[in-house]
């Protein structure tokens, strides 16, 4: 958990995603996000949530996809999914039609090959699963067994999670059963989370997740910055 002291570190910056760029890595995504690969060392599981929690998770599986890991990303927000529109990807069938048992694991995998110089040492094409059509009950459909057995077998089969959450102040109460299978949280925010009373909030957030929390990603530029 965070520990008592007034700041939460920063682990890494980065641009967020436009309409056709969503997932072309530029070098310095992946500088911005060495340090924070070194920080997750021995930690496969790994959710990001938060108001930026997408953009978020595409760039950490991103980045470890071109660093030469094997990676999965999973996009495990079943209300409001945006996964599919933003790279480009088959909106179904996805997470929500495997957890009920109307697609088969093979059927929900999407293979994406990263694109841009950054992505050179990529072995493996980063691989997706949408949420696939949106769920009235998603706390319900996470708290599944057979959530926690697609899991096991992503673990086993891919060297590096992502779990795209939903917004920290999310009220679908799935979110803290994904940090329970995480093995740490990352909170994807925006530059205005990091001041003042929002900075208070997003600590107090996070606190109520069970788990371990590493720390934030602050995606897009500073007020007045350029992209």
């Amino acid at each position: 958990m965070l520990g008592r002291g007034p700041k939460l570190p920063v682990l890494a910056e980065i641009s967020g995603p436009g309409p056709s760029r969503a997932w072309s890595l530029r070098r310095a995504d992946l500088r911005a996000l060495a340090g924070l690969r070194e920080s997750l060392h021995g930690r496969r599981t790994v959710l990001v949530a938060g108001e930026e929690g997408l953009a978020g998770a595409i760039a950490v599986a991103g980045a470890n996809s071109a660093g030469g890991r094997r990676t999965a990303l999973v996009e495990c927000d079943l209300v409001r999914p945006r996964l599919a529109a933003d790279l480009g990807l088959a909106a179904a069938p996805g997470l929500h039609e495997y957890l009920r048992w109307e697609a088969t694991a093979q059927q929900i995998l999407q293979p994406l090959a990263l694109a841009g110089p950054a992505s050179r040492g990529a072995s493996d094409p980063l691989v997706c699963i949408v949420a696939g059509r949106r769920a009235a009950d998603p706390a319900t459909l996470i708290s599944l067994a057979s959530f926690r057995h697609a899991l096991a077998k992503l673990r086993s089969a891919y060297d590096f999670v992502v779990l795209a959450g939903p917004a920290l102040d999310s009220s679908y109460g799935s979110l803290e059963a994904l940090a329970g299978y995480a093995d740490t949280v990352l909170a994807a925010v925006p530059p205005a989370s990091m001041a003042g009373r929002a900075r208070r909030e997003l600590r107090t957030a996070l606190r109520r997740l069970p788990g371990s929390v590493t720390g934030t990603i602050v995606v897009g530029p500073e007020p007045g910055q350029r992209s």
